[in-house]
């Protein structure tokens, strides 16, 4: 296991003693939350001198006020969420700073064991006209809608799985019902009956197939190979009285990416992650997304976390597009204003004492919806 690696900083940074303000960083216990549990375990923060307390919340919407008023000031966020907060969709407005990506692909969706049944046999990943043609066949003969978890209306995780429906002739607005559901929570609401499936990040897919209760369909990863998922958002105002802090804690996630990119390290990932948020669950379970899987089934464009960490406009300029197809941002919020949170000055201070490589240009995303699928 590669775990000392060297993260150079500024003297600056290296303040001590009780002067030292911690910062509060949030996150959501998934998977792609590793660069920031791998960066407090193997001493990341402790070699840019700083004090972290990770703070661990169970839905996107605690989080999220957390950060907005103030309680945090830097958190593990969904990639549209920064565009929302930008935005103030639900009354919640907050001026971020998106300092690096977090992770690409990782989500996976899930359908019951019914819901398979009725799609009848189909190899993976599964198609979204083939998905379609079983919800007609339900509406044909009156059976009960189909009710898809999301785990946040403005999520990589609604987006996609609307885009999905929408190329296989569905409206995910009136031809099924999507709900919202924490990710720790989406398991057991399919185990239980409540949902027909879900887009959420791992490990819940490969926990519900554990259980029994589901199959994995496909990943998002299927729909946007190696698109953008969470991103590590710090409050602006937090950036402009702490510049050198904010550039330090980026430095300690750029550094923890690259640590969990070398297969070497997956194990013990695996052990921080289980000892640290997710004691519940068999390691197998946890291990699938580091060893590019879900449960059994190979996946093209698996979860991983260095290339990602780049925080790219023209990435989140695709969530902007699908926000304001679906009616989710008002058209008089400006581009600039939504995208205003994304800048690389951040990821690239803290590249520069890594001698960190740009990362290469990413594939480009989906083509957009036509116009007839607006609501």
């Amino acid at each position: 296991m590669n775990a000392h690696i060297q993260v150079p900083t500024r003297p600056s940074a290296r303040r001590s003693g009780p002067g030292l303000r911690t910062l509060r960083l949030g996150f959501v216990p998934l998977t792609d939350a590793a660069p920031l549990l791998v960066a407090e375990a193997i001493g990341l923060f402790d070699g840019v001198g700083l004090k972290v307390s990770l703070s661990a919340e169970h839905g996107w919407a605690a989080l999220r006020d957390k950060l907005a008023f103030g309680a945090l000031e830097a958190a593990h966020l969904l990639g549209p969420m920064p565009i929302a907060l930008a935005a103030g969709l639900d009354g919640v407005r907050a001026d971020v700073t998106v300092a690096a990506g977090l992770a690409a692909n990782g989500n996976t969706i899930t359908i019951s064991r019914e819901l398979a049944d009725e799609i009848g046999t189909f190899r993976f990943p599964l198609s979204a006209t083939a998905f379609a043609a079983a919800i007609r066949r339900r509406q044909g003969r009156g059976a009960p809608e189909v009710k898809l978890a999301v785990v946040f209306p403005y999520s990589s995780h609604n987006y996609l799985l609307r885009y999905w429906l929408a190329k296989g002739g569905l409206d995910p607005d009136r031809d099924l019902r999507l709900l919202v559901v924490p990710p720790p929570m989406v398991a057991k609401a399919l185990q239980d009956g409540v949902i027909d499936g879900f887009c959420a990040g791992e490990p819940w897919g490969s926990h519900a197939a554990a259980l029994g209760a589901g199959r994995i369909a496909l990943a998002t990863g299927d729909i946007w190979p190696n698109h953008p998922e969470k991103v590590l958002a710090l409050r602006s105002d937090y950036v402009a009285r702490e510049p050198e802090p904010a550039a330090a804690v980026t430095a300690a996630i750029i550094a923890a990416a690259r640590w969990l990119d070398d297969p070497e390290n997956h194990a013990e990932a695996v052990k921080i992650l289980r000892r640290r948020v997710f004691p519940g669950l068999a390691a197998d379970t946890i291990a699938a997304a580091f060893e590019g899987r879900a449960m059994d089934t190979e996946l093209r464009n698996p979860l991983r976390f260095r290339g990602a960490t780049l925080p790219r406009p023209e990435q989140a300029a695709w969530w902007l597009r699908q926000m304001r197809h679906w009616g989710h941002v008002p058209p008089f919020v400006s581009d600039a204003a939504a995208l205003a949170p994304w800048s690389q000055d951040l990821w690239r201070a803290a590249a520069t004492r890594l001698r960190e490589a740009e990362p290469p240009a990413a594939p480009p995303p989906p083509a957009d919806l036509p116009e007839s699928f607006t609501p």
